[in-house]
C-alpha cells in the first residue's frame, strides 16, 4: 500500500500553464504560514512534459478548473509544536496576498468554477494574480463568499503544479455533520488492532484508552476522527493489526522526543492538517516542500480537504513517497475508502459546510457591563497555535501581572446549550441540538474550574460562564480565548464572515495575535502587554 513506484508520479503530477493603572503590564499568550511562491520548481520525474493545453481535472462537489478548449498550545497537555513551514523565510500574513505578477506562460486564460468558501482575494492568491485581473460574466463580490459554481476567467501564469484531482472532501477533514453517527470506540474495538488495547497516561484524564485519545484530539481540534484513524492505519497499522509497523512511540512517523506517544503524535498531525486546510482556505498557502527539498505549487483549483492532506504528507515524505501516498488506487485515498466507504457519498448530504449567504448571529462582548478588560490578542490559532486564525483574546483588568485568580466572570456571547465544560474549556452550541459538529458553536478557553458552568446547561446571552484563568493549557497570563466554528469548521476571525461582538469588528494584523477592533471611528489595538490603549468596556447601550 506504500509503493514507491516512480511511475505513479504521472498520476498525480502534471504541468499546467501558468490599560494604564487599571491594567497590569502582563504578556498574555496561548497556545505560520508559508509564503506565497512565485516560482514552483517541482519537475515530474523522468522529464515527462505534459501538454500545456491538457484540461485540468474538474473538482468534485462544486468547483473546478477547465481549459478553454472545453470551458495556542491546546488545553490539557503542554505540547511544543513548532510550525512546519515550507520555506526558509516564513511570513505570518493573515490576509491573502497575490503572488507578484509573473510572465505570462500561456495566453489562454483559466476558466475556473468557484467552490464553497472561495473569496476573490483567496482565489487571486492561489492563481498568482491580482484580484482586479479576474473577470466573470456575473458580479464579483470583493470580500464576500462566492456562490459555488460561478465562472471566473483568470490569467494563466502557473506552471509545474500538482494535479487538480480532489481526493478528500472538506467535510471528511473537519469534524463535520458527516461524522455524527461515527463511534470511534466501537470502530476500534471491532477492528481489533493494536489501538484497541493501547492506553496512555495524560495529565488531565489519567490513564486514557487509545480510542479515547483519538476522540479527544478530534473533538478538541474539530478534526474528523475517521481521518485520524485512517492516518494511524496507513502509517503504522494500529487499527487492524496487533503488530504495528515501526516504532510504537511515533506511530505517525514524526520522530521527535517532544512528540512521543499517541496524543502528541496526533496533536502534531492535526496541526499539519490545520495548516494545510486553513492555509489553503485563507489563501496563505500556495506551495508545499517535500523532505527531499523539492517544492511544488499547489494546483489552484484544489479543495481545502485535499490541500490539507497534500501538505500533511509533504511534512513526512520525499516527493516520490508523497506521490505514492496520494495514489488513488494504492495510496491513502484507497485505504480511506476501504475503511469507511466513499467519502464523496457522505459529502453530498453535508456540503457545502457553510453556504454563501451564511451570517454570524448577533454576539456581545464576552464579559460583564462596565468592567474594564483588555483586547490582548488579535486573530490567532483556534486550538493548536497554527491553522485557522479564528480566535481572539481578552484579559480582565488587574494590577497583578501574569496568572492570577479573579472573581471577574466571562459571559455567554449568545444564547445556547453548554455541550462541553472540562479542562479549561466551555463550548456553547447555538442551535441547541447538543452537537458541536452542526451549526454555530462558540469555544471559550482558559475558564477556571471554580464556578465553571456545567455541561448540559442552557444559557441566555449575558449569563455567567466562569472566571478567566490560565487553566486549560499553556498561558502566560490570565485571559479568555474565544473562537467560532460552523458545521465543524473554524471560522476565520477576519474573513468573509467577520467576527463582530457588540458592534466591534475584528481585524487581523501582519502576524498572529496582532490586529485591531473597530467600531465606527474607534479603533482598539490588540496588545499582549495590556496597555491603556487596548482597554475595552462593554456598555449597556452596546448592540
Amino acid at each position: 500500500m506504500k509503493s514507491k513506484d516512480s511511475g505513479m508520479q504521472k498520476h498525480l503530477l502534471k504541468f499546467i500553464p501558468l490599560v494604564g493603572l487599571f491594567l497590569a503590564g502582563v504578556s498574555l499568550a496561548c497556545s505560520l504560514s508559508p509564503r506565497l511562491a512565485s516560482e514552483p520548481v517541482f519537475l515530474a520525474p523522468g522529464g515527462e512534459n505534459y501538454p500545456t493545453d491538457t484540461p485540468a481535472a474538474v473538482g468534485s462537489i462544486g468547483g473546478g478548473l477547465a481549459s478553454t478548449s472545453e470551458i495556542e498550545i491546546p488545553p490539557g497537555e503542554i505540547i511544543e509544536t513548532p510550525a512546519i513551514r515550507t520555506t526558509t523565510e516564513p511570513e505570518d500574513a493573515p490576509t491573502p496576498t497575490a503572488t507578484p505578477t509573473q510572465p505570462i506562460v500561456n495566453s489562454t486564460p483559466f476558466l475556473y468554477y468557484t467552490q464553497a468558501g472561495d473569496t476573490l482575494p483567496v482565489v487571486a492568491a492561489r492563481f498568482g494574480v491580482q484580484p482586479e485581473e479576474i473577470s466573470s460574466p456575473d458580479d464579483i463580490p470583493e470580500r464576500a463568499l462566492f456562490n459555488p459554481g460561478q465562472l471566473l476567467v483568470i490569467p494563466n501564469r502557473l506552471a509545474n503544479t500538482t494535479l487538480s484531482q480532489h481526493f478528500m472532501p472538506d467535510s471528511e477533514v473537519v469534524y463535520s455533520p458527516s461524522a455524527l453517527d461515527f463511534d470511534v470506540n466501537t470502530f476500534v474495538e471491532q477492528s481489533g488492532g493494536y489501538l484497541s488495547d493501547y492506553s496512555q497516561y495524560l495529565a488531565t484524564t489519567g490513564i486514557t484508552s487509545g480510542p479515547e485519545v483519538v476522540q479527544r484530539i478530534a473533538t478538541e481540534n474539530s478534526i474528523n476522527p475517521r481521518l485520524l484513524l485512517a492516518l494511524l492505519e496507513y502509517q503504522s497499522g494500529w487499527v487492524f493489526s496487533q503488530e504495528p509497523i515501526g516504532s510504537t512511540d511515533y506511530p505517525l512517523g514524526k520522530v521527535n522526543k517532544r512528540d512521543e506517544g499517541l496524543y502528541k503524535q496526533l496533536a502534531w498531525a492535526v496541526n499539519q492538517l490545520s495548516i494545510g486546510y486553513y492555509g489553503w482556505r485563507e489563501g496563505r498557502l500556495t506551495e508545499i516542500k517535500f523532505k527531499d527539498g523539492i517544492t511544488t505549487r499547489l494546483a489552484p483549483d484544489l479543495n481545502a480537504g485535499t490541500a490539507a492532506l497534500q501538505y500533511y504528507f509533504a511534512q513526512l515524505y520525499d516527493s516520490e513517497q508523497w506521490v505514492a501516498a496520494l495514489d488513488l488506487d494504492s495510496g491513502f485515498p484507497a485505504l480511506y475508502e476501504s475503511m469507511f466507504g466513499s467519502p464523496w457519498v457522505r459529502a453530498m448530504s453535508v456540503e457545502p459546510l457553510y453556504p454563501p449567504d451564511l451570517i454570524q448571529p448577533p454576539l456581545i462582548l464576552p464579559f460583564m457591563i462596565n468592567q474594564i478588560w483588555s483586547y490582548s490578542g488579535g486573530p490567532h490559532g483556534a486550538w493548536e497555535r497554527d491553522g485557522a486564525w479564528a480566535a481572539v483574546d481578552f484579559a480582565p483588568g488587574s494590577l497583578v501581572p501574569g496568572c492570577f485568580d479573579t472573581e471577574v466572570y466571562t459571559v455567554a456571547a449568545a444564547s445556547g446549550l453548554v455541550v462541553r465544560s472540562e479542562n479549561g474549556v466551555v463550548t456553547i452550541d447555538l442551535d441547541g441540538d447538543g452537537r458541536e459538529q452542526t451549526g454555530w458553536v462558540l469555544l471559550y478557553m482558559h475558564i477556571a474550574e471554580k464556578d465553571r458552568i456545567p455541561a448540559g446547561t442552557w444559557v441566555e446571552r449575558g449569563d455567567l460562564l466562569g472566571h478567566p484563568s490560565c487553566e486549560g493549557g499553556f498561558s502566560t497570563g490570565t485571559h479568555l480565548h474565544l473562537a467560532r466554528k460552523y458545521n465543524g469548521e473554524w471560522i476565520v476571525a477576519d474573513g468573509p464572515l467577520p467576527f463582530v461582538m457588540s458592534g466591534w469588528t475584528v481585524h487581523a494584523g501582519e502576524k498572529a495575535y496582532d490586529g485591531t477592533l473597530t467600531r465606527g471611528n474607534q479603533t482598539i489595538p490588540a496588545n499582549p502587554l495590556s496597555p491603556f490603549e487596548s482597554r475595552i468596556i462593554r456598555r449597556s447601550t452596546d448592540p
